[in-house]
């Protein structure tokens, strides 16, 4: 099968790709830069060029391609309602060159826009709400309808080598206030996966998944932040403290938000339906077997 993929070149897009490559599939990766083209070439895969805002460039990927794994979004969080908007566009227009093939195409969503305070399931409707602007999995169930066998990934926080999630961010907080801190109790909680473990669920979807569903990669439902601050404290040297919710926004700054969210996730669907068994580390034995904590 040729698969085209759009973020090959990042963090885990790129281990999508490697997936996908020995598997035995043919890929073509979004590049949107000379660099990003050798990456995506070194992963054994065609770069294409391009980028999100060249819809075009996103057409031609489809209509070559058996199938699409669509994994780019741009997340600076200072420009969110706009990279929504550039993010519903590319879905479309891959929609576009899809329409009545019963292709598949597999977006990325996130487990933590569909419940708080409980645990998500994939078969809950994300809200649809507009103080959150990334509206990948609205954009992607329109597509059934039109003959597109379209399903979401909902992604968790990511662990694996040389991490760009969530962790770093906490990490780099504790060091420069000197201390890590969670809220209250600290027992809100963040699902978690290995980076390889969720490629993996993207090709597994295009091999087997139903259309309009959405899938977990899941392979902890969640983790108390109460016990990650510990693991960093620990990583760190530093001491840990509870704080009270009227004193994150001081501590987190624009993370505080995402510090407290609440968001167990089950992934017992996805393992069912696709045959998944996440073999990865877990995230306090990556992070104490990668440099997370090294120097800023």
């Amino acid at each position: 099968m040729r698969i085209f993929v759009t973020g090959a070149s990042g963090y885990v897009g790129s281990a999508a790709v490697k997936d996908m490559v020995a598997a035995g599939h043919e890929v073509i990766g979004l590049a949107r830069s000379d660099a990003s083209a050798a990456a995506v070439r070194a992963l054994g895969a065609e770069p294409l060029r391009g980028d999100l805002t060249d819809l075009d460039s996103l057409r031609r990927g489809a209509e070559r391609a058996d199938a699409v794994a669509h994994l780019a979004f741009n997340h600076d969080f200072s420009t969110f309602a706009e990279n929504g908007r550039v993010d519903a566009a590319a879905i479309a227009a891959m929609g576009e060159a899809l329409t009545g093939t019963d292709k598949p195409i597999v977006t990325t969503s996130g487990t933590g826009m569909v419940a708080q305070g409980q645990l998500a399931t994939e078969d809950m409707v994300r809200p649809d709400t507009p103080d959150m602007p990334r509206v990948s999995e609205q954009a992607t169930h329109k597509l059934v309808d039109k003959g597109i066998r379209a399903m979401v990934v909902r992604l968790p926080q990511v662990n694996g080598p040389h991490n760009h999630g969530f962790v770093p961010i906490l990490i780099q907080i504790a060091r420069a206030k000197g201390y890590a801190a969670y809220v209250g109790d600290g027992a809100n909680r963040w699902p978690a996966c290995h980076r390889d473990d969720a490629a993996r669920v993207y090709r597994l979807a295009i091999e087997k998944g139903r259309a309009g569903r959405n899938y977990h990669a899941v392979a902890e439902e969640g983790l108390a932040m109460r016990d990650l601050m510990g693991v960093i404290a620990q990583g760190l040297g530093v001491p840990l403290r509870a704080i009270a919710p009227d004193e994150a926004a001081d501590y987190y700054g624009w993370f505080a938000m995402f510090a407290q969210m609440d968001n167990p996730s089950s992934s017992a669907i996805t393992r069912a339906e696709l045959g998944w068994h996440p073999t990865g580390p877990t995230t306090f034995e990556d992070m104490c077997n990668e440099d997370y904590f090294g120097a800023a």
